[in-house]
């Protein structure tokens, strides 16, 4: 009998208030931090935010929550990385 591993991944989600605060679920990993870029890593993916004056208000990592405050730029996903097997090695199998 083998066990069966699966990989429970946090629910994500990103809520802005009058872009100074935020608020997200699904964060596995703080990357990087100061006060113009926030890199996150998230269940769905990386996600830098720009800013002006970015402060980590808390973090509970065994949550995934995470509130953030300053003035927001922009939100960003990192692409995922592309499939590896390209598409006429897809198509011929």
């Amino acid at each position: 009998m083998t066990e069966d591993k699966r990989t429970v991944r946090l629910p994500h989600s990103v809520t802005m208030n009058d872009r100074r605060n935020l608020s997200m679920t699904g964060v596995e990993e703080v990357i990087g931090c100061d006060e113009e870029q926030l890199t996150l890593k998230t269940s769905m993916g990386e996600l830098t935010v720009d800013g002006n004056g970015l402060h980590i208000g808390s973090f509970n990592r065994s949550t995934g929550e995470l509130k953030l405050d300053g003035v927001i730029r922009g939100i960003v996903y990192a692409d995922a990385e592309p499939d590896k097997q390209g598409f006429f090695k897809r198509l011929f199998k």
